[in-house]
């Protein structure tokens, strides 16, 4: 948890060293999330097969530190708590989801 408080006080000082505070609502940062997704997927448009896992690892980083700045500041926005949250995820997955039916299989779980 120590290094999550560090990552989200240098996200909120480097924001606002910048006052960029003023952009950072919710809805902004939900586009800035989508918008650098859509960067992640363009590192991957147009190869098949075993091109798919060779690109270049740097973007790869550059790409997910943006995803995830952007989806720390939102959490933090709204006082969640990330980890947590994703636990919850999983839980829920898992109901949805039971390995015995899912195992191997891509279905969504309204197929399974």
């Amino acid at each position: 948890m120590e290094k999550y408080r560090q990552v989200i006080e240098e996200l909120i000082k480097f924001r606002d060293e910048r006052d960029w505070a003023q952009f950072h609502d919710s809805k902004n940062l939900a586009l800035a999330i989508s918008l650098e997704a859509a960067e992640l997927n363009e590192l991957f448009l147009w190869k098949k097969g075993d091109d798919v896992e060779d690109i270049r690892k740097d973007r790869l980083k550059e790409e997910l530190a943006d995803i995830l700045s952007f989806s720390f500041l939102l959490a933090e926005k709204h006082n969640l708590d990330v980890f947590e949250i994703i636990l919850e995820k999983i839980k829920s997955n898992a109901e949805k989801y039971p390995a015995h039916k899912a195992k191997g299989t891509a279905k969504k779980y309204n197929e399974l």
